[in-house]
């Protein structure tokens, strides 16, 4: 188990947006039954049917649950439902599995990465599906908009830089997307992973 936990922690550093593109485009290349009339609808832009889309979770439930039994966790519970953009979110709702969180969630963004991959390779094609563990980044969401939120307004008020704590891509973008549309302010990320953080700029 803990040779699978330091594989998921090194991912970050293993595979780069590069590396991941490189991968897939390799795998989109490869696309073989049974799958290959599901990669071809969907890279056409056609709209997926509700059989279809099962198809596609009922895969990707697999493939977590082998990574999970390294964990002696195979048989969790796994809630599907689906996110604010369309996503698919497989929860796992098991109560010992915080070690797949790891450290401000870095650890649950490398697995994420990990099985993305996996899921990919076995479809032919990306389709967003997204992992959480007990509510993690629902949770951690809500959290990351409040705290976007309320930089903006300090920025605003003090009509100074607010530079936020650290975050992970994923959160980041959050971060991006919320303040998007406030004409007062602008964001952009800095530094280097792991300490990349974004900062808001009155304008």
């Amino acid at each position: 188990m803990s040779e699978l936990v330091e594989e998921v922690e090194v991912a970050e550093d293993t595979v780069s947006p590069s590396d991941e593109t490189v991968e897939v485009t390799a795998v989109e290349s490869e696309v073989v039954s049974p799958y290959a009339e599901l990669a071809a609808k969907y890279k056409a832009g056609e709209e997926l049917t509700d059989e279809e889309t099962d198809t596609i979770v009922d895969l990707a439930v697999s493939i977590l649950r082998e990574l999970l039994g390294h964990f002696d966790a195979a048989d969790s519970p796994i809630d599907e439902y689906e996110g604010d953009d369309g996503e698919v979110i497989l929860d796992v709702t098991a109560p010992n599995l915080a070690v797949l969180i790891g450290r401000h969630g870095r650890t649950l963004e490398s697995l994420q990465t990990m099985f993305s991959l996996l899921v990919s390779r076995k479809l032919g094609f990306r389709f967003p599906v997204m992992v959480d563990i007990e509510g993690y980044k629902s949770r951690r969401h809500d959290k990351v908009i409040e705290m976007a939120e309320r930089a903006a307004g300090r920025a605003i008020r003090q009509q100074t830089p607010v530079s936020l704590a650290p975050m992970t891509a994923y959160e980041r973008r959050l971060v991006h997307l919320a303040l998007r549309d406030n004409a007062r302010v602008e964001t952009h990320s800095e530094g280097v992973d792991p300490e990349r953080h974004v900062v808001v700029v009155p304008l």
